[in-house]
């Protein structure tokens, strides 16, 4: 069964082994939603929360709205994302001149696992009208990271400076959306 604080000592010792160590960590997690959510709460609301952070690894437990999508954007290091209920499309981009373009897609349901290389642009959207969760985790800080990021504007794909405060401001209205219709 899940156990957070042996998930997250698990997944500091995998690190030094490379995501495909991490990876195998997160497929067994994921593979027990039911663990998870005894373990993290039952989801109720969109939020990002945080399990572990230091400047080599990150874990982040987030919990997209109804049909929230998160803009494209990079991280500047590898990731994995293992969701655990619900569903996350993840949308691929590659640099085109000054802008992006799509490269590929990944739907990921309960109990699936995909890798995110360093240099990855991608885009996240909750395509279905409840909550979904995922943990995510970075290989680095991923919220102080050593590279600045940068995303890029849904409508003209521009990129631009990472605004986290952007961010914060989807997760908040999300938030107020769910709130309203309850």
């Amino acid at each position: 069964m899940f156990n957070r604080d042996n998930f997250i000592e698990d997944c500091i010792k995998a690190s030094t082994q490379g995501q495909g160590a991490i990876r195998e960590i997160l497929a067994e997690a994921v593979s027990d939603s039911k663990g998870i959510m005894k373990q993290l709460g039952q989801p109720s609301m969109p939020g990002i929360t945080p399990l572990y952070r230091s400047s080599e690894l990150t874990i982040v437990n987030f919990v997209w709205g109804p049909q929230m999508t998160l803009m494209p954007h990079n991280h500047n290091m590898a990731a994995l994302i293992g969701v655990y209920s619900g569903r996350e499309d993840n949308i691929f981009w590659r640099r085109s001149g000054q802008s992006i373009e799509a490269a590929g897609a990944r739907s990921l349901g309960a109990g699936d696992v995909t890798n995110l290389g360093s240099a990855i642009i991608h885009s996240v959207t909750n395509p279905i009208e409840k909550l979904s969760s995922a943990i995510h985790i970075y290989q680095g800080d991923f919220f102080d990271p050593k590279e600045p990021r940068s995303g890029w504007d849904h409508e003209t794909l521009q990129e631009q400076a990472w605004d986290v405060e952007k961010v914060k401001t989807l997760f908040f209205l999300s938030q107020q959306k769910l709130m309203s219709s309850s």
